[in-house]
């Protein structure tokens, strides 16, 4: 394969990638079910996967609430938790999202509301836009049990309304690790705003969470 060629297929799977991120985020409900929001400062954690992780990275770095969103790996072992290896695509690890909040600020529920309405597609199946594969699975993973409940039931409360044409594919896993991503990959969208890729799939999902919710968008 020649490289324009190359550039030019990459480009066309970018694009159709695109149509489903560029289109308007989803309107989903709260959930019937949340954590309270707590009555002082301090840091909880959440780890999300929903595709490439630098667009899932991108929509919680401008959350307000969130003190910091970093990408890596989870699903996984250790000595498979780098780049090169998990996209081989048989690592059982995810391209993921941690993410640390205040919960005085922001909820689990509303960070999982986010999530499914303008940071990924969960009805999308080993894939999401351009990128195929189970290292782009669609899959939360929860640290306790009340994380555990609020995640389940938001899914069957957004299965059972119908908020998509099709049925929801996130998996609700125990989480046993996370390991940060390579140091390129942090803050990726943020540092690469004019690559095609960021351009036609991530910066969107930013926009859409600056129209759908105005009162958490964060601008940096």
């Amino acid at each position: 394969m020649s490289s324009s060629l190359g550039v030019t297929l990459m480009v066309a799977g970018w694009l159709l990638g695109a149509t489903a991120c560029s289109a308007k985020a989803v309107a989903v409900p709260a959930p019937v079910f949340d954590a309270a929001r707590s009555a002082t400062s301090g840091r909880q954690t959440a780890v999300v996967a929903g595709g490439c992780f630098w667009g899932v990275q991108a929509v919680f770095a401008h959350v307000k609430g969130v003190i910091i969103a970093t990408s890596g790996y989870a699903g996984g072992s250790a000595k498979t938790a780098d780049y090169e290896t998990v996209s081989a695509g048989d690592t059982g690890h995810a391209e993921s999202v941690q993410i640390v909040y205040d919960p005085s600020q922001i909820t689990y529920g509303e960070l999982l509301r986010i999530f499914f309405s303008v940071a990924h597609d969960p009805t999308q199946l080993n894939r999401q836009g351009p990128d195929e594969g189970p290292q782009y699975r669609s899959s939360i993973f929860y640290s306790n049990q009340e994380q555990k409940k609020i995640a389940e039931g938001y899914i069957s409360q957004l299965d059972a309304a119908k908020v998509f044409r099709h049925r929801i594919v996130t998996k609700v896993v125990p989480l046993e690790a996370f390991y940060p991503a390579e140091a390129y990959h942090q803050n990726y969208a943020a540092l690469h705003p004019d690559q095609p890729y960021i351009m036609f799939n991530d910066a969107p999902k930013v926009e859409h969470l600056k129209q759908a919710f105005p009162e958490l968008y964060m601008g940096k």
